[in-house]
């Protein structure tokens, strides 16, 4: 009987021991200087750079293509979402700013392969220095520490907006909103993707998913998620919006990131021991809230939104 029952036992086990690393190094949302901390301790210990590289977003992969490598799926996500928004309709020259610019990556592309001036703005103090550490001589890239909740730019500074995965980690979506689209130009052009919930008034979720909502709002400092539509008509009735705003749900483009940020960690394993046992704990810390997030995206509890429209 015992060892019948000994498998649940483990797995019970495993559990309650999370459960305590979880509570013990919670990284719960207490304000914007909880989000800027969290990413410095990203930054300082490399793990993040390593293993995502310079791209600390989602990847994208068209469906029905395989063997897609993982650090070339953002890559080109920056690309699509480039393509989809319009932005690739501007000249080169154009003053473009990316709001939660991480360590540089979609920045220096922008700068790189469209011929943007991009500025690139970070709560956090150490993606910037490692920004500017990353980014060559001559190429159009200028980071600062900045709120994206109070953008010191004048109104209509630029020709573009562009914000990847930073929204989640505002803990008012509509000052976001708001200042992003004040200092856009009329006419200018908004390119947005972020990590919603799906419409959680229309479609309340079960015990379960308040659980794993909980998990994904409490150890990655996100405030709240908002569904997409909600985000979308944010920005429609924002009044430096032209009103007319799209937006999509890339979950089937974007789906096949979770699974790859953990097996980046198998093909690169000396991208984890040269950084020392630390390391190797902090990666493990991981990997269950990445497979709570690749389940959420998969169920449909979470949408990974795209958003664009004209200032």
């Amino acid at each position: 009987m015992f060892e019948k029952l000994f498998p649940f036992f483990l797995l019970v086990l495993f559990f309650l021991v999370l459960s305590i690393i979880w509570r013990i190094n919670a990284r719960k949302y207490i304000s914007s200087g909880t989000v800027a901390s969290a990413y410095d301790s990203w930054t300082q210990d490399k793990l993040l750079e390593r293993l995502w590289g310079e791209h600390i977003h989602l990847g994208f992969y068209p469906l029905g293509k395989k063997n897609i490598d993982f650090r070339k799926a953002k890559v080109q996500f920056v690309h699509e979402l480039v393509k989809w928004s319009g932005l690739d309709k501007l000249p080169r020259g154009s003053r473009i700013l990316d709001v939660g610019c991480g360590i540089g990556g979609s920045s220096r592309i922008l700068a790189k392969y469209y011929g943007f001036n991009v500025t690139g703005i970070t709560i956090s103090p150490a993606q910037v220095k490692r920004a500017r550490e990353l980014t060559p001589q001559g190429l159009n890239c200028h980071f600062q520490v900045m709120d994206a909740l109070d953008l010191k730019f004048e109104d209509g500074s630029f020709d573009a907006i562009w914000s990847v995965e930073a929204g989640a980690h505002m803990n008012d979506k509509t000052r976001f909103a708001d200042e992003m689209l004040r200092t856009l130009r009329p006419g200018g052009y908004l390119a947005l993707a972020d990590w919603n919930s799906r419409d959680l008034e229309a479609y309340p979720p079960s015990f379960f998913e308040k659980l794993v909502l909980k998990q994904l709002l409490e150890q990655w400092v996100h405030p709240n998620f908002i569904s997409i539509k909600e985000f979308g008509n944010i920005l429609r009735s924002n009044k430096n919006s032209s009103g007319r705003v799209i937006f999509e749900n890339w979950n089937s483009y974007t789906n096949p990131s979770w699974y790859d940020s953990i097996i980046e960690g198998i093909r690169r394993p000396l991208a984890i021991l040269s950084l020392g046992p630390i390391a190797i704990v902090k990666s493990f810390r991981e990997i269950p809230t990445i497979l709570l997030m690749n389940w959420a995206f998969k169920k449909g509890l979470m949408e990974f939104g795209v958003y664009k429209c004209r200032g």
